[in-house]
């Protein structure tokens, strides 16, 4: 039986679940030809990253050790990638100990997402981009919330209970939440008026979740305002310094901390690869997720533009989206060992969760003109499924 090189790069949601669904190829017995799977990433673990708001707001562990989900049949490396050989099928990465090396590949799978967006340094702010950024804004607030129960002057009281959310995307939405819950919860517990604590997100678009109807921005912004949060439509945050956010209608609010959650951009390190990108970063690939000029190489998830060739619109990028194309990939791959004919990519259907605090949800599904809400802890329990299907969690 012929062994074939299967590299993954990335173990984010697209790169585990890659793996996931190239286990089973190389486990089905009537394959003639058997996998060596490489799972490489800077971290030895799988980072939940939607999770991020959940440290900002309380000591909550999002990280997976990536031996956990794969105990066996994968080859773990703790590396970096610096150069793909299309030609010679190599793969170039440095190790966590500074070491560069090279492995050759038969199969290549690219999936090594985004980054946060990030404001200018000196707009001043945090932005929660990674674990020690949630980490450092839930000691903020904390220590803001210990100064004002010690604050005798009341507009500095509530100045330091007040947090700014900038950028109104589902990211934003449930930092907000989360928050909005447990700011308010320790402010009890230290004494203070948990109705003076103040959650604002603002947002540049007239209404919130814009890709929706506008019957369910109306029902989130509902959710949101009942849980304590005050919603600034219209407005961009141009900085924070000295406690005062300036928005760009020349508002000035008090703030004790501002959270930047500003959107995703592709990983800059793909332009260092030697890939073909698209001129915003992205890699670019056929309808069967192969990366143009570089047979083998195939790219899922947020590193790819993937567009439905059937209706042109291209697939977004969220945990749905790439747990549905690692799925497709498998039988793409298998298709071209075999040299059959591979599937083509499908949109996902109109389907977003929010969580909106510890037990609150509500998911939107878009089936043609009929619009599905769920709300509540069954919305929750919709949001949690998403998360834990995405990280391979049962």
């Amino acid at each position: 039986m012929t062994e074939l090189t299967c590299v993954v790069v990335g173990g984010g949601y697209a790169g585990i679940n890659a793996v996931k669904e190239m286990l089973k190829y190389s486990k089905q017995p009537k394959n003639m030809k058997k996998l060596k799977l490489v799972l490489l990433d800077k971290n030895l673990y799988h980072l939940r990253k939607v999770l991020l708001f959940k440290p900002a707001a309380s000591k909550t562990n999002i990280t997976i050790p990536l031996r956990t989900l794969f105990p066996e049949n994968v080859e773990v490396i703790q590396a970096e990638v610096t150069k793909v050989e299309p030609k010679t099928k190599k793969l170039f990465y440095q190790n966590d100990q500074g070491d560069k090396t090279s492995m050759s590949y038969d199969i290549l799978i690219v999936a090594m997402g985004s980054i946060v967006r990030q404001p200018d340094r000196l707009q001043g702010g945090i932005t929660l981009a990674n674990l020690d950024d949630a980490n450092t804004i839930r000691m903020f607030w904390h220590e803001n919330l210990q100064k004002a129960s010690q604050e005798k002057d009341e507009k500095e009281r509530q100045r330091l209970m007040t947090v700014a959310v900038a950028g109104a995307g589902i990211s934003g939405i449930e930092t907000s939440a989360e928050l909005a819950y447990r700011v308010q919860e320790d402010a009890k517990e230290m004494g203070l008026n948990p109705k003076l604590v103040k959650i604002i997100l603002i947002n540049t678009e007239k209404r919130l979740f814009s890709m929706g109807p506008a019957k369910v921005s109306d029902q989130l912004e509902h959710r949101l305002s009942t849980a304590g949060i005050t919603i600034l439509h219209e407005r961009r945050a141009v900085h924070e310094k000295d406690g005062m956010l300036l928005l760009t209608n020349g508002e000035k609010l008090p703030v004790g901390l501002c959270v930047w959650t500003l959107g995703l951009l592709p990983n800059p390190q793909l332009r260092t690869i030697g890939l073909p990108l698209t001129p915003e970063g992205y890699m670019v690939v056929d309808s069967s997720y192969r990366v143009k000029d570089a047979p083998g190489v195939y790219s899922i998830g947020d590193c790819a533009r993937i567009v439905d060739p059937f209706n042109g619109q291209e697939d977004g990028k969220t945990c749905k989206e790439a747990t549905a194309q690692a799925t497709r990939l498998m039988k793409i791959v298998a298709a071209d060992i075999h040299g059959r004919k591979a599937p083509l990519h499908k949109g996902f259907m109109d389907f977003f969760c929010f969580s909106l605090g510890p037990d609150k949800g509500m998911a939107w599904i878009g089936l043609g003109k009929l619009n599905i809400v769920v709300k509540g802890k069954l919305g929750w329990k919709l949001r949690k499924f998403t998360w834990n299907s995405a990280s391979l969690i049962k």
